[in-house]
């Protein structure tokens, strides 16, 4: 069928799928499968195709491979502040024309994203409508710079100022939590800080800057572009052809190779905190990479311990010793080193010191006897019908098309979701338990203690009688 394929394209004047030995699927799970045809054009655009006629809505979804991770010292930012560039107008949009034209043609799920490794944009149109949605996604992808003045510029960075200010320095913990990341992160590591940058950073960005950012990391030959929905391939090709082919590109750039951090002993961070009212603690430690061995064990020794009121962190700190008003636990999954990060909010009258010690405790059980099956397999249930829900939609972030764009970004295989299922099969107690004890070292970690400068009240006594 792919050599069928292969020639029916040449044959129209379309370049021919890549032919990619497909790992076997599991028995059983085949039904879980996003079938999908990957090629690439001349200028190296990757191209993700996947016909799902049930609804007639297609998803258009483009990924450049740049995040934070691949910005300069001192130029931090610059990934997030072109995701709002982007949508600026380019030389044949006029200004703030994108969204409201896909919003007039009935398109949803318009927006872009911006994390450590990947910046990406999104949207669903009606099926008619896919001509437009490519035509934006191509003049932005091969004009951006056409249009991009010094007005514009500073128009953004004071939006994304703003933003910062929203989510980091007013809000509270905001420089706490920042703060701990760059201690687990020191600098010049690429994760050092956070993805919408400094303000120092953002003040400092010029036009010339920020073109040189562009074409180095949003040429073709860095970004996938996903079609996902009701459309006929032929005719999707034709346009993609058309819209896309003809745009010129540079090589792909190289990402930036830098060693995992290793934290040799436990890194103490206390901070005056000026707007949260309670005390806050943050432990967190280094982990394996997204898709990595022990990503997906850490994963699951989170669910176990923070998610949901039945978890072994819940019960111990909020039921049990009422210690805490809130508590989770969590693996964040990065490209390059991941962080899994337990997170306590005190009671009044509760210190943070008395937070830590029972987190200790938890994890100290965790570290000896491991969770148990039960345990595991619920969680391993939330997992599978949170990945699998969003595949419900075609389009928006986290349906099908941003599924196979992000198996492609992380492991050259958009197809790899019912693999990272069986990721989540294989966890057993004694991987958990070995994990919690190799890895979550309480000698190898970083603890935030963020205490208010006015220390919250204790409680008052209760005025039952007994």
């Amino acid at each position: 069928m792919k050599a069928f394929i292969a020639a029916t394209a040449l044959a129209l004047g379309l370049p021919a799928f890549a032919q990619q030995e497909a790992k076997p699927l599991p028995p059983g799970r085949e039904a879980l499968s996003i079938p999908y045809d990957k090629y690439a054009l001349p200028n190296g655009l990757e191209v993700l195709l996947a016909r799902d006629p049930k609804l007639p809505v297609v998803a258009v979804n483009v990924w450049y491979h740049v995040g934070s991770y691949d910005e300069q010292p001192g130029r931090t930012g610059f990934a997030h502040l072109f995701e709002h560039m982007m949508f600026q107008g380019s030389k044949h949009v006029p200004d703030d024309v994108h969204i409201a034209l896909l919003e007039q043609l009935g398109g949803t799920d318009l927006n872009g994203t911006t994390n450590f490794d990947r910046t990406n944009y999104f949207e669903t149109v009606p099926s008619n409508q896919l001509a437009t949605a490519l035509w934006l996604e191509s003049d932005r992808m091969g004009f951006l710079l056409d249009a991009l003045d010094e007005k514009k510029l500073r128009t953004q960075q004071e939006v994304v100022k703003n933003e910062r200010r929203q989510g980091v320095e007013t809000r509270p913990y905001g420089i706490a939590q920042e703060k701990f990341w760059q201690t687990l992160f020191p600098a010049p590591h690429p994760y050092h800080g956070k993805v919408i940058g400094s303000m120092a950073d953002l003040n400092a960005a010029t036009v010339e800057d920020v073109k040189a950012f562009f074409r180095k990391w949003y040429a073709p030959a860095n970004a996938t572009l996903a079609v996902v929905g009701d459309f006929e391939p032929q005719q999707a090709r034709a346009l993609i052809e058309k819209y896309f082919a003809t745009l010129p590109s540079t090589p792909k750039p190289a990402r930036p190779e830098v060693a995992p951090v290793k934290l040799t002993g436990e890194k103490l961070v206390r901070h005056d905190e000026k707007i949260g009212t309670l005390p806050l603690v943050v432990i967190g430690w280094l982990t394996p990479p997204y898709l990595s061995e022990g990503d997906a064990i850490a994963d699951m020794l989170g669910n176990v311990l923070g998610t949901g009121k039945s978890s072994r962190l819940y019960k111990r700190l909020v039921v049990d010793k009422g210690l805490a008003q809130s508590v989770s636990a969590s693996q964040q999954s990065l490209g390059a080193q991941s962080v899994f990060t337990v997170e306590a909010v005190a009671r009044p009258g509760v210190s943070s010191d008395a937070l830590v010690k029972e987190i200790d405790a938890v994890l100290e059980e965790m570290r000896r006897t491991g969770p148990t099956a039960a345990e595991l397999d619920q969680a391993r249930t939330r997992f599978e019908t949170q990945m699998l829900a969003g595949l419900q939609s075609v389009g928006g972030f986290g349906g099908k098309a941003d599924t196979l764009q992000s198996y492609n970004h992380y492991r050259g295989d958009p197809g790899y979701l019912v693999h990272d299922l069986e990721r989540y099969d294989a966890v057993t107690p004694e991987r958990v338990r070995d994990f919690a004890r190799d890895t979550l070292k309480p000698t190898e970690r970083v603890v935030l203690h963020a205490v208010p400068s006015t220390p919250s009240p204790s409680p008052a006594p209760s005025k039952e009688k007994p």
